[in-house]
């Protein structure tokens, strides 16, 4: 119960968000919200969860098998996709989108509900590999259906997250000590971009209909994110790892959170249908409180 009360603030800010928007419907514009999100805030983000924890071998173990893990659910999905879906966009959509889950907004906070502090270090470096995927991976998905394959790839390297996640782990590496008053800043920024995003959800929330939700796409993605992925993570976590119950558990944890709110953001700047992204966020939103319950009752049995 104190985990299902964990995310209420979660959604909160995403009502906050979907309630500005009816109130000021033509003076908040939706992309200016996503582009100081994007190449002002995130980055900040970045900076400080990268340089939060020393770079250690117990912790690099981890994140390397959640990106295993996605990477394997994607071969499954390239190929589901083109069984499914006639629209490059879907699919562009669909693979874009899918794997990549709120593992920092919502799933640092549910960490420390179901382990405690001491869950962070992990959730932490678990989701600086979610970004890395969703900024590289997500993204060409995203980009290609505007930009050839190489331009797609150019893109990549406009994304600052990518540059400001090297030049983080360098000052980590090297143990270059940030100074007190720079770390109060990148804490506000931290802190303020976990909020925007979720203000940027309830923004396009607003624009959602039910009778114009494209229920295909958004079950085929719930599905993938919601029961594909957690089945091969939890066979390769429990077949090929020796990791202990605790690490175990948050690794799980972390695959099974709904959709991340940047996939808006990446919708919204390759013109790759942003209304049904949010869509497709929302169904996946609504689908992982539902079963959360039973959610928690896996992972406790891992941690036994």
């Amino acid at each position: 119960m104190e985990a299902i009360f964990s995310v209420l603030p979660v959604y909160f800010f995403i009502l906050l968000g979907f309630v500005a928007k009816k109130k000021f419907t033509t003076q908040i514009d939706e992309k200016t919200l996503v582009l100081l999100s994007l190449y002002f805030f995130q980055p900040i983000l970045i900076v400080w969860g990268l340089t939060k924890t020393p770079i250690n071998y117990e912790f690099i173990m981890s994140p390397i098998f959640y990106l295993i893990i996605v990477l394997i659910t994607l071969s499954v999905l390239i190929f589901i996709s083109k069984i499914v879906f006639t629209s490059r966009t879907d699919e562009s959509i669909y693979l874009g989108s899918a794997l990549v889950g709120n593992t920092g907004n919502l799933g640092i906070p549910l960490g420390i509900a179901l382990f405690g502090v001491e869950s962070v270090p992990y959730t932490s470096i678990i989701n600086i590999a979610n970004i890395f995927f969703m900024y590289t991976i997500s993204v060409y998905f995203f980009a290609r259906e505007q930009f050839s394959l190489k331009g797609a790839l150019f893109s990549i390297l406009k994304i600052p997250a990518i540059w400001f996640a090297l030049f983080a782990l360098f000052l980590n590496y090297y143990q270059i000590p940030i100074s007190e008053h720079i770390q109060v800043a990148l804490d506000m920024g931290a802190y303020t971009s976990l909020t925007i995003q979720l203000f940027i959800f309830g923004v396009y929330l607003y624009s959602v209909k039910i009778k114009t939700i494209p229920w295909k796409l958004s079950l085929h993605v719930s599905f993938a994110k919601h029961i594909l992925l957690p089945l091969i993570g939890i066979f390769i976590v429990v077949s090929f790892t020796n990791f202990n119950s605790f690490v175990a558990s948050i690794l799980i944890m972390e695959l099974m959170v709904p959709l991340a709110v940047n996939n808006v953001n990446f919708s919204v700047l390759y013109n790759c249908k942003p209304f049904e992204v949010a869509s497709t966020i929302l169904v996946s939103s609504t689908i992982f409180v539902a079963i959360l319950y039973f959610y928690i009752e896996i992972i406790n049995y891992f941690i036994k």
